[in-house]
């Protein structure tokens, strides 16, 4: 992981406070940039990612970035993402942008949504067959129920599957990283305990360890480093969950870097024109080489 200076990232964290949280309406409402390419890593219409290349021969760095919308079938998808992604991509950083089926959908929830993420990751080996990725320089990043999945996808497990395509590092961007937690003390901002259930297949799954190998918090160590950001602000995945998971993870041996963005909520996290941004990037810069 690069160094971060200290004095420069306190200043600017301390910088981040504005007139007041947005919403993903207020996002969605601007005009929205595009990917480059649309390309499918399974055969269902939600199996897709959107490739954002930059400029230039490559080969680029890679974050693969995965939406939040608390898994659920009934709130926006990749779009939320798009603003990040081509800032990114403005920046010299490829973005492969993962769509999934989510709780509604069919197949969503418990399995699908894990299979889904999975398949995508992966397929960043296909990618680099037509596009010049660079391999060895690839994070997974992930915004709210994504930061769960970002974090999620960067361990084997038996949903992973075989040889998983796994990351130098990872990004959680107001993650629901806990998911235990977040069932028992967490807002009702995502439906509730129902939709952690619905996730995790907790009605009908006949096993002792629900979480295990579903929740990052119950997978540590992950053994890749780590950035877990929350906004001061966020009503929705509270500062608190991330400080919690932080602790644990470095206590575990993970390397963690864990930042509280002053006067951020939860969309500035993924907006490009929000002053938190700029330190999300340097954040996602200094886990690719």
């Amino acid at each position: 992981m690069k160094p971060v200076l200290g004095l420069v990232l306190a200043a600017t964290v301390a910088g981040c406070a504005h007139a007041g949280p947005i919403s993903y309406s207020d996002l969605l409402g601007r005009e929205r940039p595009h990917a480059d390419v649309r390309i499918a890593y399974g055969a269902l219409p939600l199996q897709y990612g959107e490739l954002w290349l930059p400029k230039g021969k490559g080969p680029y760095p890679l974050v693969v970035m995965i939406h939040g919308g608390c898994w659920l079938a009934d709130l926006p998808g990749t779009e939320l993402m798009d603003y990040v992604s081509d800032d990114l991509r403005k920046d010299g950083v490829a973005v492969w942008n993962l769509e999934y089926r989510r709780i509604g959908h069919d197949g969503g929830g418990w399995p699908g949504t894990f299979t889904d993420v999975a398949a995508g990751a992966d397929h960043v080996r296909e990618l680099a067959k037509t596009y010049r990725l660079d391999l060895n320089n690839v994070v997974f990043a992930g915004h709210s129920a994504g930061g769960h999945l970002a974090l999620w996808a960067s361990k084997a497990s038996p949903l992973r599957g075989e040889n998983p395509f796994l990351p130098k590092g990872a990004v959680s961007l107001a993650g629901i990283i806990d998911l235990a937690a977040y069932r028992e003390t967490g807002p009702d901002a995502c439906g509730g305990p129902g939709t952690i259930d619905a996730l995790t297949g907790a009605l009908f799954r006949k096993t002792k360890d629900l979480y295990g190998g579903l929740s990052p918090a119950a997978m540590l160590p992950l053994g890749v480093p780590q950035a877990v950001i929350s906004g001061e602000l966020d009503p929705i995945v509270p500062p608190r969950f991330g400080a919690a998971y932080a602790a644990s993870a470095k206590a575990a041996g993970d390397p963690v870097t864990a930042l509280n963005l002053k006067g951020a909520g939860h969309f500035e996290l993924i907006d490009p024109k929000a002053p938190a941004w700029a330190v999300i990037k340097a954040q996602i810069k200094s886990l690719l080489d």
